[in-house]
């Protein structure tokens, strides 16, 4: 199908203005942690970094930053265990119940957050009887952090097949040895790739944290939400939503490299 040059300039510029619409705010953001002004007037008359000092002060950004990454840590680990026996189990084996567990596997992260964190916070405060806390922000986010770590194993593991782990166990290998020096070499890109969409996922969510957190617990994505319209903390929050945005770009554009199907990343 060839298109007209009008109709390449047309699909450019509707493709320009939804990358602007995107992107201009995100530069925005990163521009106003450096404006002097705590209501952001525009243009900037000067560029100052006094509020990135601030921000590496302040001790609610520490503590917040410190929660997130440690409940980003632990439900990536979560979700690659369970993540990848399941993709094991549903790509090699027959079972009643298969399609069913494969559907299962992935409501969670389609479902809307405000329904997950309503039903994790009834499970744990009133059917189990935990108080909410750290223990159960990671267990809230490694309920939808096992959807993108399956994702990528399962298709890791049908486009590999079982010739090779079958050839191997013939020449004498047992199931260990298999799995370390054939299987995990050709699905360690996908492992790679789903921690890192799995971090970012955990990183990033609000809803169900503010569901599943306790007094006292806050977040990033928390902390930033609470201390936006605050005049003395806005222009700290700029300082770590452009730190955020751009921490943000290496491991996005990894995991993009190591989840496609490229002939050197399919090649077993």
């Amino acid at each position: 199908m060839t298109l007209s040059k009008l109709s390449k300039a047309i699909l450019a510029a509707i493709m320009g203005i939804g990358l602007a619409f995107i992107y201009v705010p995100l530069i925005i953001v990163v521009i106003n942690s450096f404006n002097p002004s705590k209501t952001f007037s525009w243009p900037p008359t000067e560029l100052t970094t006094k509020w990135w000092g601030k921000a590496l002060e302040n001790t609610g950004v520490r503590e917040s930053l410190m929660a997130s990454f440690t409940a980003g840590a632990f439900a990536t680990v979560i979700a690659l265990a369970l993540g990848t026996m399941l993709a094991f189990a549903v790509s090699r084996y027959d079972f009643f119940g298969k399609n069913a567990i494969s559907l299962l596997v992935v409501l969670p992260i389609s479902l809307p957050g405000i329904v997950t964190g309503i039903a994790l916070n009834n499970a744990f405060t009133k059917q189990l009887g935990i108080s909410t806390g750290l223990l159960t922000i990671v267990i809230g986010h490694a309920t939808f952090c096992i959807v993108v770590v399956y994702n990528n194993v399962i298709a890791r593991l049908r486009r590999m097949g079982t010739s090779l782990q079958e050839a191997s166990m013939d020449l004498g290998a047992n199931g260990i040895k298999t799995f370390i020096n054939i299987t995990l070499p050709n699905i360690g890109s996908a492992l790679f790739a789903g921690a890192l969409l799995a971090f970012g996922l955990s990183f990033d969510e609000i809803v169900v944290t503010t569901f599943t957190a306790g007094p006292g617990i806050a977040t990033l994505p928390i902390w930033i939400y609470n201390n936006l319209f605050r005049p003395n903390q806005a222009p700290i929050v700029n300082v770590v939503a452009a730190v955020l945005v751009l921490l943000s770009v290496l491991p996005i554009y990894l995991s993009q490299k190591l989840s496609q199907d490229t002939t050197s990343g399919g090649r077993l």
